[in-house]
């Protein structure tokens, strides 16, 4: 039997038919990119920022005392200049050094972002006012490291953060899953795998289903809770990484090509 010929056909109908819906390119990233004050209830404050990604991001903010209740800053991983467009198939990982400090109170994280709303929801988010750690909003699965641990963030610590993003084949019995990881104290905790719910079938096409959906953003945020404060609150995300994953057809085409050569050796 040609088992060249063999693994070419298991691959056209394993790529092209089954797990076509992943059969994309993960961006290729090279910066970041700000978006300052998307909300913007105190626009008198003190804003500065660093952007050396990816050695250092940091935003920080100093209210003036106003009655409003927030200010909200975030940066998106960026491609070749422009923000960088995450789709249903695009699997990867992206973690960093995260430290909140300052006078003030706010919350900042990690986001994974869907497509209506690329600037505000899908949070990995510490809180300073009451320590709470926990994952939520647009089309992430909800998880509490407070919750499910018993854990807490004390505002001047610096944690990792990270999120591994895996596609699958977009499917109800074989969904995306992403993971929540943060290591706090020096010990790893894992929310593990959590599968994504379905999505809208009225916006299929374009958006997809099962995933993180198509035309996502991926970074991170700060918001400032400025209502009767003039405290400065600064979020530094230092380390930064982004790994883009493989496809699983990328690994078939691996396995397959060691497969044959193991067989050659080994008649």
């Amino acid at each position: 039997m040609n088992l060249t010929l063999v693994r070419n056909l298991f691959l056209s109908v394993v790529c092209f038919g089954v797990l076509a819906p992943q059969a994309a390119a993960t961006p290729a990233i090279d910066g970041a990119i700000l978006n300052l004050r998307v909300f913007n209830a105190d626009p008198g404050s003190t804003l500065s920022t660093i952007n050396s990604y990816p050695a250092i991001v940091e935003i920080s903010d100093t209210p003036t005392a106003t009655p409003g209740f927030a200010n909200l800053h975030n940066f998106h991983l960026a491609s070749g200049g422009s923000e960088a467009v995450f789709n249903n198939g695009d699997s990867f990982q992206f973690s960093a050094d995260l430290r909140i400090s300052g006078a003030g109170d706010g919350e900042a994280g990690l986001q994974v972002a869907p497509w209506w709303s690329q600037d505000v929801d899908g949070r990995f988010n510490l809180r300073t006012t009451d320590g709470e750690i926990a994952v939520f909003g647009g089309r992430l699965p909800f998880y509490s490291f407070t919750g499910s641990h018993g854990l807490s963030y004390t505002k001047g610590d610096t944690v990792h953060v990270g999120v591994a993003y895996q596609a699958n084949s977009l499917t109800l019995t074989d969904p995306a899953t992403i993971e929540y990881m943060l290591t706090l104290g020096g010990t790893d905790y894992t929310s593990g795998p959590l599968a994504f719910s379905q999505g809208i079938l009225a916006e299929d096409p374009p958006h997809g289903l099962w995933g993180i959906l198509n035309d996502a953003r991926v970074g991170g945020y700060l918001q400032v809770f400025t209502a009767g404060s003039d405290e400065n609150v600064t979020a530094t995300w230092g380390k930064l990484s982004f790994v883009p994953e493989p496809s699983i057809c990328a690994l078939l085409l691996g396995w397959s090509a060691l497969f044959l050569t193991v067989h050659k050796r080994h008649p």
